[in-house]
């Protein structure tokens, strides 16, 4: 058997897949336009991510492949492109554009009668006070690309519309034509993580973000598993991501999504071709004490993974949060942390001398904090508490 793996980069979540990859005794081979950044081999193939099609087509010699898994939005197109060439299991080219675009996805929505909230996107160059002046406020503006929460700006008044839009402007590829707006959806957050099989949604895990999400930011902190919410309302949830599912055309292959939940029902707010981000995957733990990893690898090799049932103990994972601006130096409390009943692991993954920046422009954390059993939310409040991280205000030259 032999996998392609795509990846934007050359951290722990691919290392996490390669190592799944070497208990199936799977060979691997790694896309990615960050071969420069590798340590070792890994069987890397350098790629370009905006020439998915050209590059796809070049992949081919390196196979013949059993099957394809993407990490990151911006591998999914090519993964989608060489599936579709090869006959693997994955979502479509279609369905992996209209994903990709929160403006698509919008689309793919109504057109499925879901709930939505109203939505307008803006071209780049418009005068940003003359469409601030035809805006309901409360509203949220969001560049249609970017991925967590990156880029994404509640505006409560004209004057924080205008202040936004020149925001998420200066963060903007050149490529980017457009700022959506969205009127804000008040209420209580969730993720979904799922594998779709022929068109059939499985859901599994969903996630509380027990932290409100209210802006003007949307840093995300915790997630637990399982929802401590109702059955009713899980069920609600699980059947709007179904739906939202079909209406983009996923098909084969691993699931993100996210939702708000609210008196006006269910409102899915994105559905990401792709598996959770960073380290959040170590959070679940399958039959066997599979890792997530090893169970969309065998999805993607086309075996049955049904039997294979999440853990049912209480979990969860912090993304520890970057309080200020500046260059990370070190970190205090972590042996205290540690100790936090119901605290099984702290990752730090920021490094000494690393500039950080804070949302919206971020697109990074501290590190991950990683909790089990009955204390699994509390655990993780407690342990972020006794973390004390040492960051310099000032820039020092050359910096």
């Amino acid at each position: 058997m032999h996998l392609l793996l795509a990846s934007t980069t050359a951290g722990y979540q691919t290392r996490a897949f390669a190592a799944a990859a070497g208990t199936l005794g799977v060979r691997l081979t790694l896309a990615t336009d960050r071969c420069e950044h590798l340590d070792d081999a890994l069987g890397a193939v350098p790629v370009k991510l905006d020439d998915p099609h050209r590059y796809a087509e070049a992949l081919e010699a390196h196979g013949p492949f059993t099957g394809v898994v993407a990490l990151g939005d911006r591998t999914t197109m090519l993964a989608a492109v060489l599936a579709e060439r090869c006959g693997l299991r994955f979502h479509p080219p279609a369905a992996v554009d209209a994903a990709g675009s929160k403006y698509l996805t919008k689309e793919r929505f109504r057109a499925a009668g879901m709930t939505l909230p109203q939505y307008r996107r803006w071209a780049v160059e418009t005068n940003p006070g003359e469409a601030a002046a035809v805006t309901a406020y409360p509203c949220v503006l969001k560049p249609l690309a970017m991925t967590g929460s990156r880029g994404v700006i509640r505006a409560d008044d004209a004057s924080g519309f205008v202040a936004a839009f020149h925001r998420i402007r200066a963060l903007l590829e050149a490529k980017d034509r457009y700022i959506q707006v969205e009127s804000f959806i008040p209420g209580e957050e969730f993720a979904i993580e799922g594998l779709v099989t022929g068109g059939r949604l499985r859901v599994l895990a969903l996630f509380d973000k027990p932290d409100p999400l209210n802006g003007p930011y949307f840093e995300e902190t915790i997630y637990v598993t399982p929802s401590r919410q109702p059955a009713a309302t899980q069920r609600a949830i699980v059947e709007e991501v179904e739906r939202g599912v079909s209406a983009l055309g996923l098909t084969d292959g691993p699931i993100h999504a996210e939702a708000r939940v609210n008196g006006g029902g269910v409102y899915v707010l994105e559905i990401a071709a792709r598996p959770i981000g960073g380290l959040c995957a170590r959070a679940l733990r399958f039959t066997g004490g599979m890792p997530l990893e090893e169970l969309i690898l065998r999805h993607a090799l086309g075996q049955d993974t049904g039997a294979f049932e999440l853990d049912p103990a209480p979990s969860g994972v912090l993304m520890i949060p970057i309080p200020r601006a500046g260059i990370y130096k070190d970190v205090a409390g972590l042996e205290e942390a540690s100790a936090v009943d119901g605290i099984e692991e702290i990752r730090i993954t920021a490094k000494e001398g690393q500039l950080l920046r804070m949302f919206p422009e971020a697109s990074s954390y501290l590190g991950f904090v990683f909790s089990r059993g009955p204390r699994a939310l509390a655990a993780l409040r407690d342990a972020h508490r006794l973390l004390r991280f040492d960051i310099a205000r000032e820039l020092t030259q050359g910096v």
